[in-house]
């Protein structure tokens, strides 16, 4: 593999504060200089330049909430297809819930996910293992044998764990080995009849509600149950504000709590399921614009850690249904990036921590060692223009899946070029990346 210089760029590096103009230059694909006195001399040596004509050039993002349905429901979203729309909108690694057909809830399934990532090669994957049997939240799974398997955390995906003894063991166990519970916080008996927001605009629609007490009241419980275990936890994708506050006051007591949210819940509000559009139908729902500017508020002061995709695939029989009976959930590993630059154009906050909350907070809960431009470390990049205006547009999407509740939304910013340990991606020019390496599994 030829060294590469990628010179011109605008660096980007929220781990270590790097916000200037500069050059990178990987080798074998590792980084191998980076900052404002990188110069290589490329007549004299065997070097691919790379010109980004003042773009900007960041870490490779982390995405620690994806569904990939494979194995079982392959029409909708594959590996393959996953890591396709993961580049194409600058995520170079991405975390797998654990709620396929059948369950990742033993090592096979587990090792399955690993191996058939590692063929297609497009990015790094890390999934999920389930933390309870069949996502049931009953019987908890073999914990150990999973961490050692590969499990980057422990969650029941998109089903809370209800049980507050379960819960307990669950926070106690994952602690020996150094695994964090990822929860699903939204009490299933006030969520059971739901499909919306509850509200004005639920009722006007005729449709049933979930309240958003439902949402702070299972991150209260589980709050406590960490003070009493000392277990790491995690709140996934958060959408009120009284839930934001309560992982507020538990940062400031010390307790070792992260959370995420995802685009739609600083970007929408519930008004965008009028005309009951299923694409909007989301788990949990769309909130009041109160809760979504506390949303936004929460990632701009940092106690919301990280945003996530919350990539969720389905298929137009699972969407183009009455509100109701839609299956809940949008995609989002394309939208990602530009709908998050949202939060900078509107000035809530700045680029570098926008980029720190999708690229290295999100890799440090997970433990992994990415989202950083650290020379030694991966040569995983992505490199965007800010100010390029367009709109979503589904119908190009990589993902095997449409169902995005962005679906014709102007942004500014979009992925130039996404960089994998060295390799070209993703590339604009092309809209697609180069055909999938297939890589033996014990390369990892």
């Amino acid at each position: 593999m030829r060294p590469t210089l990628y010179k011109n760029a605008r660096l980007l590096d929220p781990a270590s504060g790097l916000d200037a103009k500069g050059a990178l230059l990987t080798r074998d694909g590792k980084i191998v200089e980076v900052g404002p006195q990188v110069f290589v001399d490329a007549i004299q040596e065997d070097v691919e330049v790379v010109d980004c004509a003042g773009r900007c050039l960041a870490p490779g993002l982390v995405d620690m909430r994806v569904q990939v349905r494979e194995p079982g429901d392959e029409h909708m979203e594959t590996l393959a297809s996953a890591q396709k729309a993961a580049v194409a909108g600058g995520v170079t690694t991405f975390a797998t819930l654990p709620n396929t057909n059948p369950i990742i809830d033993d090592v096979s399934l587990l090792e399955f996910v690993e191996r058939r990532a590692l063929e297609v090669g497009l990015a790094n994957v890390h999934p999920y293992a389930a933390a309870t049997k069949g996502l049931r939240g009953q019987e908890m799974t073999e914990f150990g044998m999973l961490a050692d398997s590969g499990a980057v955390a422990f969650t029941d995906g998109e089903h809370a764990i209800a049980d507050a003894l379960v819960m307990r063991r669950a926070l106690s166990y994952a602690s020996i080995f150094k695994r964090t519970i990822v929860q699903h916080p939204e009490d299933p008996a006030l969520a059971r009849e739901g499909s919306a927001n509850e509200g004005e605009t639920a009722t006007r629609l005729g449709l049933a509600g979930i309240p958003a007490v439902a949402e702070v009241m299972m991150v209260e419980r589980d709050l406590r149950l960490v003070e009493l275990t000392g277990g790491s936890y995690h709140a996934a994708h958060l959408s009120t504000g009284a839930a934001i506050d309560a992982i507020r006051q538990a940062k400031k007591r010390g307790l070792p709590v992260t959370c995420d949210t995802a685009p739609p819940y600083f970007a929408l509000n519930e008004g965008a399921v009028v005309d009951y559009r299923t694409f909007a139908r989301l788990s949990p729902p769309l909130r009041s614009e109160q809760d979504r500017l506390a949303v936004v508020a929460g990632v701009a002061d940092g106690t919301i850690d990280a945003i996530a995709s919350d990539h969720a695939p389905h298929d137009q029989d699972s969407k183009r249904v009455p509100f109701a009976q839609a299956q809940p959930g949008g995609v989002g590993l394309e939208t990602l990036l530009a709908i998050s630059l949202e939060l900078v154009h509107t000035e809530a906050m700045s680029l570098l921590d926008l980029l720190h909350r999708l690229t290295v907070a999100p890799a440090r809960i997970l433990g992994l060692p990415y989202g950083t431009l650290a020379v030694g470390g991966d040569a995983d990049l992505v490199i965007f223009d800010l100010n390029r205006a367009g709109k979503v547009e589904p119908e190009r999407f990589a993902s095997k899946s449409r169902n995005t509740p962005f679906d014709g939304r102007p942004i500014e910013g979009r992925v130039w070029r996404t960089v994998y340990r060295g390799t070209t991606v993703y590339d604009v020019e092309t809209e697609t990346p180069p055909p999938i390496r297939r890589r033996a599994f014990v390369d990892a």
